[in-house]
């Protein structure tokens, strides 16, 4: 990820003009260009989490970013975190792409495990676990603070032997012919994956 972003991002990001994508996030809404590329400069290009921005292809514009992050190499376990998807990019998909090329490289790194946590009160968050195919595995009670408030934290998780027939999923519903010609999918892909969830 690059500090050259960072325009692009906070003007895709204007289009939320309550701030409510940012609720669950322990930073953010940002009040200026100055103070998201401080923030930006500060969090997204240090060593702790790996960013990723999500391009939007159709305007050649950054629309939002999504991060590795708990990278434990000696247990091969990795995390998605950071996710920030500005209304330009949501129920895209470009969004659900974006997320299954993550976790495809995840896997073909080695990895063992691909978590995804949450608020627990964040339902469009639980919802997007559920439809990308990870599997919920409890709730982590009082886990942390941010915003002034205590965060139960809900979590969610791939493992390796489930990655294949996820993938297929996901190259089923993103193929062209899953879509009709105003793009309204035929299949959705929470029907693809709710039989592969390990309940």
């Amino acid at each position: 990820m690059s500090e050259r972003f960072a325009s692009d991002l906070y003007a895709a990001d204007a289009s939320d003009t309550d701030g409510r994508t940012w609720t669950y996030l322990p930073y953010g809404p940002f009040a200026s260009e100055d103070s998201y590329r401080n923030w930006l400069c500060e969090t997204c290009l240090g060593m702790d989490s790996q960013f990723h921005v999500v391009i939007d292809s159709a305007r050649s514009r950054a629309a939002g970013v999504a991060a590795y992050m708990r990278i434990q190499p000696a247990s091969g376990s990795i995390e998605v975190g950071h996710v920030h998807f500005s209304p330009l990019l949501q129920r895209t998909p470009a969004a659900t792409e974006a997320m299954y090329l993550m976790m495809r490289r995840a896997f073909e790194l080695g990895n063992r495990r691909y978590e995804w946590k949450c608020d627990s009160l964040n339902g469009p968050s639980r919802r997007a676990a559920q439809r990308l195919g990870f599997s919920f595995e409890g709730v982590f009670r009082h886990a942390t603070v941010y915003k002034g408030r205590s965060r139960d934290t809900a979590w969610y998780s791939v493992i390796d032997q489930e990655w294949p027939p996820l993938a297929k999923a996901f190259e089923r519903w993103l193929d062209p012919s899953n879509f009709d010609p105003d793009g309204r999918q035929h299949v959705s892909l929470t029907e693809l994956t709710r039989p592969l969830i390990n309940s």
